[in-house]
């Protein structure tokens, strides 16, 4: 039979990349782990790593058995943690992913609403980009997350998950409040010779911003990158360059102007998804607090889904 403590090991040593990273990460002694990976070969009849002098290389069967370990490690812990709840008498634990305009804009008044109803669960909150906290759903270490999808970097979703839309943004294009398009609506095209500042290289906002100016027939000059809306629009502000800006993360600063693009304006669309099986009877009161808390979110720029 297989050992769980072994398992969690594994995955560990697997996700690190060293008997000794692990052992920090877990407590243990560098001996002590490679004792259980030498019980857990045993217990399967394959040699699950390959050790050199100052490092290990996963097999494929290790590899394997990591990312299916993980899975069952994390129901296997929140089974726990519900049959400690039912002991103590609390009503469950929910697990949240978001990304940082919805923790500023959405996240604050819902959490303060399930709170209110919810006094007795336990209530976590993990804030990444939607390509990290996907995965985190689909293992189970997260209960639901919101996540972002452009018009010109559409998304496909695991058939694993349910998918509620949430809300629509539309992306602003903000300019130094004396630059000449603030005097009336923008065309793309009268930004070609500007200078950008873009999300980091290779995000979903990035590559709307290169799809877009491709069609428009230019590439941006991209000068700045920052991930954070404040940082970027505290550059606009300085006359540094412009910025394409989703709704959720603009605020409107001295010395800026910002516009929706003059013919068909590009959106950013909100979800929140989880597991279609999970069973959390939290998520139920989770995802119409969210829901709740869009319709009143809807206002300038934002919209219904």
């Amino acid at each position: 039979m297989l050992n769980p403590v072994h398992l969690r090991t594994l995955v560990e040593v697997v996700k690190t990349g060293s008997f000794a990273a692990a052992a920090r990460r877990l407590g243990y002694t560098s001996s002590a782990v490679s004792q259980q990976i030498s019980a857990f070969e045993r217990a399967v009849g394959v040699t699950l790593f390959e050790r050199e002098a100052h490092s290990v290389r996963p097999a494929s069967a290790a590899l394997m058995i990591a990312d299916r370990g993980a899975e069952l490690l994390a129901a296997f812990d929140g089974f726990e943690h519900e049959v400690k709840a039912m002991v103590q008498g609390l009503r469950g634990r929910l697990r949240i992913g978001t990304f940082p305009t919805a923790s500023a804009r959405v996240v604050p008044k819902a959490l303060a609403r399930l709170t209110r109803d919810l006094p007795d669960a336990e209530i976590r909150l993990d804030e990444a980009e939607p390509d990290d906290v996907l995965p985190l759903v689909l293992t189970g270490e997260l209960d639901l997350a919101l996540v972002y999808a452009y018009d010109l970097v559409p998304r496909t979703w695991p058939e694993e998950l349910t998918v509620v839309p949430l809300l629509d943004e539309t992306l602003l294009v903000m300019v130094p409040s004396g630059h000449p398009a603030a005097k009336s609506n923008v065309r793309l095209e009268d930004l070609r010779d500007e200078r950008w500042i873009a999300s980091r290289d290779g995000t979903s906002g990035a590559t709307c911003l290169t799809r877009l100016c491709a069609a428009a027939g230019f590439a941006p000059k991209i000068a700045f990158r920052s991930n954070d809306y404040e940082v970027v629009q505290s550059l606009v502000a300085a006359g540094v360059g412009v910025a394409l800006v989703p709704a959720l993360g603009y605020k409107a600063l001295p010395g800026t102007h910002a516009m929706p693009l003059r013919h068909k304006p590009l959106r950013r669309h909100v979800h929140v998804v989880h597991r279609t099986a999970n069973t959390n009877p939290l998520l139920c009161d989770a995802v119409n607090a969210l829901l709740q808390v869009c319709e009143r979110t809807v206002g300038d720029h934002v919209s219904p889904p």
